[in-house]
């Protein structure tokens, strides 16, 4: 398996916050890199992951931040 590069990482994010992807799923042996990108994002509050069955994320973007 391919791991994401830091570069496609950011493409995904974005393409969630510009509306071009609703949703993306990151597989678990990708989730350590992509985590890695998105955390140091000015907007990463605005990404939202739901936890699935099997250690995959549904990342979301939304309009407002979390606290």
């Amino acid at each position: 398996m391919v791991e994401l590069t830091n570069q496609e990482i950011q493409d995904i994010l974005n393409k969630l916050r510009d509306g071009e992807l609703e949703e993306y799923c990151v597989s678990k042996e990708d989730f350590m890199a992509f985590r890695k990108v998105l955390i140091e994002r000015e907007d990463f509050k605005h990404f939202h992951g739901t936890a699935k069955r099997g250690g995959s994320i549904v990342y979301r973007y939304t309009k407002d931040p979390r606290s």
